[in-house]
């Protein structure tokens, strides 16, 4: 026990280095974005930060901003907004402090940074509730004013959006959700050899979750931040890998544009929220609302100001000259949003993408570099593939399988690969390329969209073609019998049964409609969430009338992931701005959206380990069964399919009329032609005795045609009947076989050993 405990302590330093990363998270409140509200006239800012501490009631700031306007006696009005609520909205008469050195207000170059105490007469403990230092992704934002008092001009407007340090996203769910997609990858090679194996499709299943779990946030609704940030740990499925202003393929993108006509903001150096809507999350409102509206008029002394006590403005201004101001403003990070700005960002795609610093116009060109990467690395990969799996065909030429056929496997295998890349790309492929065309920014953004929606969106559909048309010119059965169709075409129906191979289409083609509505309807919210709502009602309906798989586990997965997406679709119907919900309302819907996705992730998790490891305990537990009876009579259900032993039939194919009747119930209804077989010399019948327990199977000899094979089945036939008319006084009565079997089925059927008599 001590020496567990030593082994323990080993442990603590570790331990500690994680330390800064939860003491980074407590009880704060700071600056994530800073932003004009208006024209910059009297007050130029270049950095503003500051941190709020709940524990000591202090404020640590980093101010550097510069006043170029001579002669303005100004106002302060500081204001603050929590989901909705104005907690804070007071005015400071600037006349006021330091003996009136602020009035008028000096042209001053500002730059300082300090930590001071609260003052006792702004109890911002009271006024800030607990649970914003908890709750992930706050959204609130302080405001500062300045107002001329003698003609009420709004000189200066800033406003800064607060973060507590708590966010759904998280790096560490990037990486877990893109672990677990890695090892469902691995997991669907490794099995994917069989085109019926489950592995390959749950694969499938899980990218099509995460994709769908990232274009939730892609309509025009005013979002929670908190779902807006849950959703972007999704992105990368999307092929939207996190970058920053400064990546080289976002300058490269950037270049490309602006050499092809693009005309488009690129991405931000700085946090995207600064850039979103102001009557989105998380402002809530309109700035111009509040900038004059009801305030209080705070009036304190110079012991009270928030510099301290003894502090003057010597100790953190300087004089400045006009030009120092130009060069402040022109180095500058603080951006001018407005209403009329160009550079605000709308709900939807432009919110999204740029949360993972990504511009609006690059996102097409991010998802299409992304996906010439990803198909760099199948060529090379299958290459590889191809040359090992050419050379062990060629080492293994006595083997009864030949060369060609290997490759044939191989490259329908290959195929199959490719189609499964296909259906991956096809959410993504689908939304960006056609939003592209509505942003009309780069002629070669434009073209390069075309082609590569064209070749995903045509490679499907003839692979879609192929397999209708020969299950319209034969039957659904070739489909699942001729290997060159299954192989290639396996992630398109082998999942489903034979009568419902075309489940894949109504899938798609909801896919489709999601993505034509998601691009070309992104002004209009209301018509999005109704539309893509009904659409996924539909495909619920689907699989509940036509109950596609072939496995009653496999329909109720797909049935509970069709009903996840129906809920939270319901749910976000709750952000359509025209309902007017309120802040806090929104939250709690995102929250809970978030939940119900999560657990579907973690179910998905649990099924693709279970669907990884069962096929081994199957195996092990099939070997190390000792009881033959078992073996003999088989499980009583189909473990495999979870359906009985017994389904009804494919195809309806008319029998023999020979074997077609019904088994006799009495010998005075057997034929004359037939009672010799069924009638004994002492005119005893043999119906209703009992059959052995165990029959044991003599190998028959082989057949090499029909007449051989015919001649050794009436063989047979004399022997039985001879046989039984010899032994009639045997103590061992035989039972005796159905005169259902004709000549012919008494082809396959091997005689029992009390059929033949002992030696």
């Amino acid at each position: 026990m001590f020496s567990s405990v030593a082994w323990l302590r080993r442990l603590a330093p570790l331990l500690l280095a994680f330390s800064p990363l939860v003491a980074c998270q407590g009880e704060t409140l700071f600056t994530s974005s800073v932003t004009y509200c208006s024209e910059p006239d009297a007050l130029l800012i270049e950095q503003f930060e500051f941190i709020y501490f709940q524990q000591n009631s202090s404020v640590w700031f980093n101010i550097s901003a510069a006043s170029v306007q001579p002669d303005v006696n100004v106002s302060a009005n500081i204001f603050l907004n929590v989901y909705g609520m104005h907690p804070v909205n007071y005015t400071i008469d600037l006349c006021s402090l330091f003996d009136g050195a602020l009035c008028p207000l000096p042209t001053y170059n500002f730059t300082g940074s300090d930590t001071i105490p609260i003052p006792s007469s702004l109890d911002l403990s009271q006024m800030i509730p607990e649970i914003a230092f908890k709750i992930p992704d706050l959204e609130a934002y302080a405001q500062l004013s300045l107002t001329e008092v003698n003609t009420g001009t709004l000189k200066a407007c800033v406003q800064a959006t607060l973060s507590n340090g708590w966010s759904a996203h998280q790096v560490g769910v990037e990486w877990a959700t893109g672990g677990l997609a890695l090892f469902a990858l691995l997991s669907a090679i490794w099995f994917s050899t069989t085109p019926d194996n489950l592995l390959p499709f749950r694969f499938i299943d899980l990218f099509y979750l995460y994709q769908w779990a990232a274009s939730t946030a892609l309509l025009d609704l005013n979002y929670s931040s908190v779902y807006i940030a849950f959703a972007t740990n999704f992105a990368w499925a999307l092929g939207l890998l996190s970058a920053s202003a400064t990546s080289p393929i976002q300058l490269a993108i950037n270049n490309m544009r602006h050499l092809t006509g693009g005309t488009m903001a690129d991405a931000s150096g700085g946090s995207a929220v600064a850039f979103v809507n102001r009557k989105l999350s998380p402002y809530n409102a309109a700035a111009a609302l509040f900038v004059s509206g009801t305030s209080q008029l705070l009036e304190i002394n110079q012991d009270t100001v928030l510099l301290g006590p003894n502090s003057t403005l010597a100790n953190y201004a300087s004089a400045a000259s006009v030009q120092d101001a130009k060069q402040l403003d022109s180095a500058g990070t603080v951006q001018l949003v407005t209403s009329s700005s160009s550079n605000v960002l709308q709900a939807g795609i432009p919110i999204y993408v740029n949360d993972v610093g990504i511009a609006t116009a690059n996102a097409f060109m991010t998802i299409f570099l992304v996906g010439l990467m990803v198909l760099a690395i199948f060529l090379v990969v299958v290459a590889i593939g191809y040359g090992i799996t050419v050379f062990l065909a060629r080492r293994n030429r006595t083997k009864a399988t030949s060369s060609r056929e290997v490759r044939d496997r191989y490259v329908g295998w290959a195929r199959a690969w490719l189609l499964r890349l296909c259906l991956i790309a096809f959410t993504p492929v689908t939304i960006f390329a056609m939003y592209q065309w509505t942003l009309q920014d780069s002629w070669l953004s434009v073209l390069l969209s075309v082609i590569f929606l064209l070749a995903v969106a045509g490679y499907l559909s003839y692979c879609l073609f192929h397999i209708v048309r020969v299950a319209v010119r034969d039957t659904p059965v070739a489909l699942y019998t001729d290997p060159k169709y299954l192989i290639s075409g396996a992630p398109l129906f082998a999942l489903y049964r034979p009568e419902r191979y075309y489940a894949t289409l109504p899938l798609l083609v909801a896919t489709l409609l999601k993505a034509i509505l998601t691009a070309f309807a992104h002004a209009n919210g209301e018509v999005q969430i109704i539309i893509i709502l009904i659409i996924e009602i539909g495909v619920l309906a689907t699989l509940l009338v036509l109950r596609p798989h072939k496995t009653r586990r496999a329909d109720v997965l797909a049935t509970y992931l069709a009903i996840t997406r129906v809920v939270c679709t319901g749910l976000l119907v709750c952000f359509v701005e025209a309902i007017g919900l309120g802040a806090i309302p929104r939250v709690v819907v995102g929250i809970v959206a978030a939940v119900i996705i999560s657990v579907a992730v973690i179910v998905m998790f649990i099924n693709i380990l279970l669907s990884s490891v069962l096929p081994y305990l199957r195996r092990h537990r099939a070997t190390s069964s000792s009881d033959p009876s078992v073996l003999e009579k088989g499980a009583p259900g189909d473990e495999e399919t979870g359906r009985p032993v017994n389904p009804s039939p494919e195809q309806m194919i008319a029998l023999d009329p020979s074997v077609a009747r019904p088994y006799p119930d009495s010998s005075s209804q057997i034929s004359a032609e037939d009672r010799s077989i069924y009638t004994q010399e002492s005119g005893s019948t043999t119906v209703g005795s009992l059959l052995p327990r165990r029959w044991s199977l003599r190998p028959s000899e082989p057949s090499h045609s029909r007449n051989s094979s015919t001649s050794h089945s009436h063989h047979s036939f004399s022997h039985l009947s001879n046989f039984i008319s010899t032994n009639a006084s045997s103590p061992i009565q035989s039972h005796t076989p159905s005169p259902s079997y004709s000549p012919m089925q008494l082809q396959g059927r091997q005689p029992t050993i009390d059929e033949h008599p002992s030696p």
